[in-house]
């Protein structure tokens, strides 16, 4: 384990926390969802509340439709930052901060009951996951070229 972390650059220290702080966020928003089946008496293991038995089903399903989008992206967020983050570890972190950034945003505008403001800033985040797809293609390019 030590000669992997020694080869590791010491900058990809940052993708590592940014990768942390993605992780409170996401607990953050599990939190928010728990609150909402609370006061909106939806209960487990119901995933979405049905709008003809819950008149507050809209509001609430926008809370767990904003947490599960956020769950959904994890697996492609968490790739990418790790393989482009090798080779790119700075620009890496810096596109994951702006991710988790716009993704507390994006899940906010969300729980307005209103799914179009999820994109008043959250709209940015796709521009961060594509700035990690360049890193990890050239992580991968730099791989098969040597």
């Amino acid at each position: 384990m030590a000669g992997l972390v020694e080869s590791l650059p010491k900058e990809y220290g940052y993708v590592a926390l940014v990768l942390v702080l993605y992780c409170f966020l996401n607990f953050w928003m599990a939190g928010q969802v728990g609150r909402a089946r609370k006061r909106y008496k939806v209960p487990y293991p119901t995933l979405y509340a049905s709008e003809s038995e819950n008149k507050e089903a809209k509001l609430f399903n926008c809370i767990q439709r904003g947490h599960q989008n956020s769950l959904e992206l994890m697996p492609i967020y968490f790739m990418l930052m790790i393989l482009g983050g090798l080779k790119h570890p700075c620009i890496a972190a810096g596109l994951g901060f702006l991710f988790v950034f716009t993704r507390f945003f994006y899940f906010k505008g969300y729980a307005t009951g209103d799914p179009q403001n999820r994109l008043k800033i959250g709209k940015y985040g796709f521009l961060a996951i594509f700035g990690l797809m360049i890193c990890t293609i050239s992580f991968g390019v730099s791989l098969i070229l040597g």
